[in-house]
């Protein structure tokens, strides 16, 4: 009687074990939209586990898994030792080497908040789209045109940013050390800017060839920018005084806007006013 009754206990506890394993496995959040942090990496595929950052979201308990791409996985000291090896030489680059300035960095997150469209402080391809989108219903743009200038931005966002998915994000932390490597590397950097003339195009209204104030206020409206401020950064990138920019300027500043990191550049003024 007294080894049937231990029998019993011991039965007890394992289906009780049992339970609570499966118990603690089903209660497992499914996956949810997260932002960039330092990722842990297994492979080709690299993981993190963070807070969800919606509020639609914040009321699924406990932490989730977000999938990266192996670019974004790749471990900080291998990525500096393929910037250095791919650096570039070219003269049209002031910013070398790894470390930068506070101001190169405003400028970034100059750029990442225009990028952020819908404003949730994350870049994703929809935004990317939405930012195209915005120049495309300007209507300045052939269809041929309008296009390619779709096709650029979607394999800009593959090559910087890997896969085209809904839990894909940048942060404003990752955008300036992605920013940076895309400098420091000689094939992403010739590629890195090859939307701007669409942009030019989109805003140069009466297909002249050239912008002035006016269309330029075209652009910043495009931006999310105000005409005031549209007219204060004209007036400084026109260095020449002759009230219009030539695609081959507009470019130029657009790319020494990122590329440089000299505070007395009037290409500081291209995607308007700095943010801290």
């Amino acid at each position: 009687m007294a080894l049937s009754i231990v029998r019993l206990g011991l039965r007890s506890v394992i289906n009780f074990e049992r339970n609570a394993a499966v118990i603690s496995v089903t209660s497992v959040p499914k996956q949810l939209k997260l932002i960039h942090t330092k990722p842990a990496c297994n492979g080709s595929v690299c993981y993190l586990a963070d807070l969800p950052r919606d509020s639609e979201l914040r009321s699924d308990r406990g932490s989730a898994l977000r999938r990266y791409s192996k670019h974004h996985g790749r471990p900080e000291e291998d990525r500096r030792k393929q910037s250095d090896s791919d650096s570039d030489s070219d003269s049209d680059t002031e910013c070398k080497g790894y470390d930068r300035t506070e101001f190169w960095r405003r400028k970034m997150r100059t750029v990442h908040n225009i990028l952020d469209v819908d404003k949730d402080g994350l870049i994703s391809f929809n935004d990317f789209i939405l930012f195209a989108e915005r120049f495309k219903s300007l209507g300045h743009l052939t269809n041929q045109q309008a296009e390619e200038f779709t096709s650029i931005i979607k394999l800009t966002w593959e090559e910087q940013w890997g896969a085209i998915d809904p839990y894909n994000f940048v942060t404003v932390e990752q955008y300036l050390e992605d920013m940076h490597h895309v400098l420091n590397d000689k094939s992403l950097k010739k590629r890195a800017y090859r939307w701007l003339p669409y942009l030019f195009k989109a805003v140069d209204k009466d297909k002249s060839g050239f912008i002035s104030v006016h269309e330029f206020k075209l652009f910043f409206k495009c931006l999310g920018l105000d005409n005031e401020k549209a007219a204060v950064a004209f007036a400084v990138i026109d260095v020449n005084g002759d009230g219009k920019l030539s695609q081959k300027e507009f470019v130029k500043l657009g790319k020494e806007f990122f590329c440089t990191e000299d505070e007395k550049k009037v290409s500081k003024m291209f995607w308007g006013p700095l943010i801290h």
